[in-house]
């Protein structure tokens, strides 16, 4: 007889949402279905009649795990919307912003997972490990982009500054000095990931992949016509499921994809291995990616060069769009600017591509494995939520008030 485990909110990630799975008299879960509950931000619509510079601003703030991606996204939408081409200088800021940020986040989901792979007599040299890369990391964010949190020098049409060249050597010695820790880390969490015996198979999916970079991003990888985005009612069977799912369902070319570092790594690196090991392989080996594109860019970075393009506020309504590749995957910002005021602007966030792909991971295996597809996917609730709240005491909802584009 098919039972139903309910997992509400799942745990050990950012934002809320639940886990339904249907299991068979053998625990096997048979049908998985993972939706956010995540309340509405509605940032998208406050910055509509506004100047193109508040949009940066103000969508950072939709989550506090990825204001990197999302600043990087809405500034690289707004500089394609103004036809803005940024100075070469301000282009390698912004990477090495983002991939520091990227070793960072990575870091921070190995902290939420030890509970999961790491013995007790290890926790604390990963924690401890984890606290010194994150602490490198955050210091080149807050340097380079002005805060490590809301980063205020990452503007429209380049960066606000270029950085100095004390500053740049400073960087790029505690960058080296790194190395080796952030080595041995990678090699710690691959090691405990492979001792934790993970079954076969487990988190495969077919769904294809989705990825514009290898890092950083790259509108022109991403075809808006491929697109469509449906609501929850036409995706999920279960209408009790569906009446509660907080976030439109995306689509590319038809079906739902799979985004993040493994996304990556087997659209740009070869690496065709699945399922939940995998996933945490590709995050971890992303992070030596990352951090020897840091020291890269540091090493050619021309701290004399300039880093703001001119350009016209005004704008022509051409609808820009600005593709991260952020920790979670690709995030996508879409703008519109005319009569020097933003007419239009939407997110396409990371685990909103990944939502309809995470349930159906957790099918053919034991219902207890379930929580741990899901934090192999890194999921961040807090901005993939579309929908209008407008009654406080019922908590109903208009569904045809979702947000779309």
């Amino acid at each position: 007889m098919s039972e139903k485990i309910v997992i509400s909110p799942t745990s050990r990630q950012e934002g809320h949402a639940e886990l339904v799975m249907e299991v068979d008299d053998e625990g096997i879960v048979t049908k998985g279905r993972y939706f956010s509950i995540t309340p509405v931000r509605g940032l998208e619509k406050m910055v509509t009649g506004k100047a193109p510079e508040t949009a940066p601003v103000m969508v950072q703030r939709i989550c506090g795990v990825c204001p990197i991606p999302h600043t990087l996204a809405s500034v690289e939408a707004m500089d394609d919307s103004l036809g803005i081409e940024i100075p070469k200088a301000a282009r390698q800021l912004r990477e090495l912003t983002l991939a520091a940020h990227t070793i960072n986040s990575h870091a921070i989901h190995h902290f939420l997972i030890a509970p999961d792979v790491v013995p007790e007599n290890l926790f604390t040299t990963a924690v401890e490990s984890v606290s010194e890369i994150r602490k490198t990391a955050q210091y080149v964010v807050d340097m380079v982009a002005g805060e490590g949190i809301h980063p205020s020098d990452v503007r429209i049409g380049g960066m606000a500054s270029n950085i100095t060249e004390v500053a740049r050597k400073r960087l790029y010695a505690r960058l080296k000095q790194l190395k080796p820790k952030l080595d041995a880390h990678v090699e710690l969490i691959i090691g405990l990931v492979a001792d934790k015996g993970f079954p076969e198979g487990l988190g495969v999916t077919n769904a294809p992949t989705l990825a514009t970079d290898v890092l950083y991003g790259n509108r022109d990888n991403f075809d808006l016509d491929r697109f469509t985005e449906i609501m929850p009612e036409s995706w999920y069977d279960d209408p009790e499921v569906a009446k509660r799912a907080c976030s439109t369902i995306p689509l590319y070319d038809g079906r739902n994809v799979e985004v993040g570092p493994r996304a990556r790594a087997a659209t740009y690196g070869g690496f065709n291995e699945r399922g939940v090991v995998a996933q945490h392989v590709a995050r971890a080996l992303e992070m030596k990616s990352a951090l020897s594109k840091c020291i890269d860019i540091l090493g050619e970075l021309d701290t004399s060069a300039p880093v703001m393009a001119d350009f016209d506020v005004t704008g022509t309504n051409k609808l820009g769009v600005g593709a991260i590749e952020g920790p979670r995957g690709m995030d996508v910002h879409m703008a519109q600017v005319a009569d020097g005021k933003t007419q239009f602007y939407s997110c396409l966030v990371p685990t909103t591509w990944n939502i309809p792909t995470m349930g159906p991971a957790t099918e053919g295996f034991h219902h207890e494995f379930g929580p741990h597809v899901i934090r192999a996917y890194d999921p961040c609730l807090s901005c993939a939520t579309h929908m209008i709240v407008v009654d406080d005491e019922d908590r109903s909802i208009l569904k045809d008030e979702m947000v779309r584009i």
